[in-house]
């Protein structure tokens, strides 16, 4: 490995680290840059993902704040994404390259659409609640936890295939599901994040093909990234988070249709 492709990959995974805080899709920016210098996709994917797993927990502890009082909740979602990770890994090591990433561009532009029409769709359901339609309370919604959960395990299937965009999934449906700030539910979404990629890493780590010199380069970076991640995206005003979420969908279904 040449000193240019280290600056490379360690600049990539810095920007992946970031932008893995705030929206998620940063694999989308790690995953072309090593295959660009010559890894084999499916080393890109699973070195990717190991490297990546420091800045997504540093990402997660840094939106703590955001998540008090929801360890219960959090517990339930994530038990959820750990077996869907199971299940991505799965496919990823027993099915040819590309037989998900064919529908991978479906599903990131459902989840982009989700995230735009999410404030139309919460005043809708706030008038209904003012007028007596639907009940509110601590107990409301509760009907729909079913789904929710199965909606998170699907994305942690598809998280522990191929990783990129599952933060722009995860906020799209929980913004639909649950009545909350979209900053608390980026703070779902980054420890929902990290309990797919260390799931997922640690079963690549002994099964799958591994470059460990880019692991290490993206692991430091992405740490870095992180924690400039937690401190840009918990001061964006809502509306700005959602309009970065839905330019960083766009790309990522750019970026998908043309590999």
């Amino acid at each position: 490995m040449s000193w240019w492709e280290i600056v490379v990959i360690a600049l990539a995974g810095l920007w992946a680290g970031t932008i893995n805080t705030v929206v998620g899709s940063g694999t989308l920016v790690t995953f072309p840059v090593l295959v660009a210098l010559g890894y084999p996709p499916v080393t890109a994917t699973t070195s990717n993902a190991i490297g990546l797993i420091t800045g997504t927990v540093t990402g997660a502890w840094g939106y703590r704040h955001e998540l008090t009082g929801q360890r219960n909740r959090l517990i339930r979602y994530s038990i959820a994404s750990f077996i869907g990770a199971i299940g991505g890994t799965i496919l990823l090591l027993s099915l040819p390259p590309d037989a998900f990433e064919a529908i991978v561009p479906v599903l990131v532009g459902l989840a982009v659409l989700l995230v735009a029409v999410q404030p139309f769709l919460t005043r809708w359901v706030r008038r209904r609640r003012e007028s007596g339609e639907v009940p509110v309370g601590p107990d409301a919604g509760t009907r729909h936890a079913p789904l929710l959960y199965f909606l998170i395990f699907l994305i942690g299937i598809y998280g522990g295939y191929f990783t990129a965009a599952q933060g722009i999934m995860l906020v799209g449906v929980m913004g639909l599901m649950l009545s909350e700030p979209l900053q608390r539910l980026n703070g779902f979404k980054n420890v929902l994040s990290a309990v797919v990629n260390l799931v997922a890493g640690t079963i690549y780590a002994f099964v799958a093909p591994i470059s460990w010199p880019v692991v290490g380069i993206l692991a430091v970076t992405s740490t870095i990234g992180g924690l400039i991640g937690a401190k840009i995206g918990r001061k964006l005003p809502p509306t700005v988070l959602r309009v970065i979420i839905v330019i960083i969908g766009l790309a990522a279904i750019v970026r998908l249709l043309t590999q």
